[in-house]
């Protein structure tokens, strides 16, 4: 049986934001469980407020956030506002150069045509296209099948203008040189788009990129244990962000492993999810 994210949402009162043409799937008997823990995988969606394509891809983002339709799995989201449209009538204000190369890393490593928006990279090793059911049923269950390396965020607490906390990765018995990265994102964020190709709308995006800091290697068959400390953005209050640890080869932009933390309720420090 396939059931497809859409209905859900439509069943919820929730379709009208989704847009046309994303048909995300959730294979409810294809995908295998996790009996134990659901298996990290990261979704990066690289996006603009510039551009007129991005804002059905930036609501199924929310969807896949905040429903988790993949069974087995947690799917651990990335908004990555690129900068190459802030010349076509509309400065993102989340964009950045560095999300731009870093999704040209991509585009090499994967041997993709070109780069483009709005473009999906799963675990940093396949490019999905949300309206093929077929396509988005391979990529998912062979991201549920890889090995990754567990990966886990604790005591992240907020210190002035910085948040802190502790990183453990362990490689185990995997053959994995990798590096480890913790981005710091916008838990939601809204903008009311005065110019360009989205003139007049009211956009909303989930975990918007603001910085990706790589703060180690863990090695073949090893482990890291280490606190960490990111600056934050000024006037990034504690509650407004979410922590996300990601470990990825170099070469292959493979993730291996990956975690994510959000602020506790009413609480100082942050829970993971």
């Amino acid at each position: 049986m396939v059931v497809c994210l859409n209905r859900m949402l439509k069943q919820r009162g929730l379709l009208a934001t989704a847009g046309a043409g994303f048909i995300m799937c959730s294979f409810v008997a294809g995908l295998g469980q996790n009996a134990t823990a659901p298996t990290p995988i990261l979704v990066e969606l690289f996006t603009s407020e510039g551009c007129s394509s991005c804002p059905p891809a930036d609501a199924l983002l929310q969807k896949l956030d905040a429903f988790q339709p993949v069974p087995g799995a947690r799917l651990i989201v990335l908004s990555e506002h690129v900068d190459y449209w802030d010349q076509e009538g509309w400065k993102d204000q989340y964009s950045s150069h560095e999300l731009t190369d870093r999704q040209k890393s991509y585009v090499s490593e994967l041997g993709l045509s070109t780069a483009y928006t709005p473009q999906i990279i799963l675990d940093g090793t396949a490019e999905l296209h949300a309206n093929d059911p077929q396509q988005l049923h391979a990529a998912f269950e062979k991201a549920l099948k890889d090995a990754k390396i567990p990966t886990s965020l604790d005591s992240v607490n907020f210190d002035g203008s910085q948040v802190r906390g502790h990183l453990q990765v362990d490689a185990g018995s995997e053959n994995h040189n990798a590096d480890i990265y913790i981005a710091v994102a916008l838990n939601h964020a809204e903008t009311q788009v005065l110019r360009g190709e989205n003139q007049g709308q009211r956009l909303t995006h989930v975990a918007v990129v603001q910085e990706i800091v790589k703060v180690g290697k863990v090695q073949k068959k090893g482990s890291f244990s280490q606190d960490f400390q990111v600056k934050l953005k000024p006037g990034t209050k504690p509650g407004e962000v979410r922590i996300i640890a990601f470990v990825q080869e170099p070469g292959s932009g493979k993730v291996v492993g990956a975690a994510s933390a959000l602020e506790n309720q009413g609480g100082t420090g942050i829970a993971s999810r």
